[in-house]
């Protein structure tokens, strides 16, 4: 999964961001049950990127949602 920059997610309509907001949280959670469950992290920094992408998905949903 590539990593969305602010600009892009802008660029994107309401429904392609909850897409792509769904993908994220759905390798969010396969990555950390991959780990939980083994005990080792592959990638700990790709964790901690996904949870910053899916908080910044959410505000810029949050922000388009409140100027309509």
């Amino acid at each position: 999964m590539v990593i969305l920059r602010s600009k892009e997610i802008r660029e994107m309509g309401i429904e392609e961001v909850q897409k792509k907001l769904d993908e994220l949280k759905a390798e969010y959670a396969k990555n950390v049950s991959k780990s939980s469950a083994a005990g080792v992290y592959d990638n700990p920094g790709k964790i901690k990127e996904l949870k910053r992408t899916i908080a910044r998905v959410l505000t810029i949903m949050n922000e388009k949602q409140r100027e309509k």
